[in-house]
């Protein structure tokens, strides 16, 4: 669903559909242009989807645990892209700080209980040990002799 389709919406459903008001989406879409023409200064090529529907696939992605492939299917774009859009998104609102997380030292101090406190983690990029062209040439090597 793109975002002319969404802006329209009721805040309610706007809420139920995003899992944010629309008042912190249009937050969240401020910084985000801010760095985009940071970004731009260095790269030049545009995104094939606007800010606004990039923004709006990263939330639906954490609000609805989909695949990459899928969401990016629904947008029209590479799982790649999709991806990439997403962890820019994402790390570029942390870097901001208005949109993270208190610290654990900082929940622990606080009158504040909490009772549960999810962390998702399904689709995390897996560090793999590279391959060099020497381990496979020694190894050969040790099989000849």
């Amino acid at each position: 669903m793109r975002y002319e389709q969404v802006c329209n919406k009721k805040a309610e459903d706007f809420r139920r559909l995003t899992g944010i008001k629309k008042e912190t989406f249009t937050e969240m879409l401020l910084i985000l242009k801010e760095a985009e023409i940071l970004k731009m200064k260095k790269r030049g090529r545009p995104h094939k989807l606007s800010l606004e529907d990039r923004l709006l696939m990263a939330l639906e992605y954490l609000r609805e645990y989909r695949t990459y492939f899928h969401v990016a299917t629904s947008y029209g774009i590479s799982e790649s892209n999709c991806y990439q859009s997403i962890r820019w998104i994402e790390n570029t609102l942390i870097k901001c700080g208005k949109f993270t997380f208190p610290g654990r030292k900082e929940l622990l101090k606080s009158d504040i209980e909490y009772e549960v406190i999810l962390i998702d983690a399904t689709e995390s990029p897996i560090e793999r040990p590279k391959k060099n062209r020497k381990d496979i040439i020694l190894e050969k090597r040790k099989d000849i002799l």
